[in-house]
Parts: structure tokens; sequence; C-alpha cells
């Protein structure tokens, strides 16, 4: 895929990286502990966040043995205008996007007793 935007339309499309947006809006994290809540091997987690790279939604660099991945929200940016282009949407507040996801996603650190 050539054009930005539909690199990172195709990268929010999977329901894993969304999750791993979701757990990224917390904190920055390693990748062993991004992988841990997923029930799939730590090569398939590095595929998903090669993408999310890719797209430019997550940065990662390596402190000293370890490799950590952190949130880089500015990327959805032009997702956003694009969908604004069409005046059937409001602008988009990132703290919004943020409560709908972790809604939708449910949050690693959210407390279904507190709801």
């Amino acid at each position: 895929m050539s054009d930005p935007l539909d690199t990172v339309f195709a990268a929010l499309a999977d329901p894993t990286r969304r999750s791993i947006l979701t757990m990224l809006l917390e904190d920055d994290m390693a990748v062993t502990d991004v992988a841990e809540p997923f029930e799939m091997s730590l090569a398939a987690i590095s595929k998903h966040l090669m993408i999310l790279t890719r797209a430019g939604l997550i940065a990662q660099e390596k402190r000293g043995r370890v490799k950590w991945c952190k949130l880089q929200p500015d990327a959805m940016r032009s997702a956003s205008v694009w969908m604004q282009g069409f005046g059937q949407f409001e602008p988009v507040n990132l703290d919004a996007f943020e409560r709908f996801l972790e809604t939708e996603l449910g949050s690693p650190t959210a407390d279904p007793s507190s709801e």
C-alpha cells in the first residue's frame, strides 16, 4: 500500500492491533509485555507491531536488550481529517476516541465494578 491513509486504515482494521493500541494508551510497553495477554506467538505479535509501525501508529526503539513500543497518536490525524471531509462527522476528539476504544475493546486498567 503506497497511500499512507490506506496503510493506517488497514492497520486499524485488525482487532488485535486495535487492542495493542489501546494497551499503549497508558504507557510505553516492552514487546514481551504487549504479547503477554494474547494467545499467539511472539513472532505473530511482532508482525502486528511491524504493521502498526509501518502505519506510523506506534514507534519501536531498542533500550538495552529490550524493544519498546510507544503510541504515536498524531498518526491518526490524517484519518480524522479524511473523515471530516465528508461533513457528516464532527471533528474527531482524540480523548473521545480513546474513551471509545476503551469502551469497545476494554481497557487493561478498567475496573468493571466501577461502571
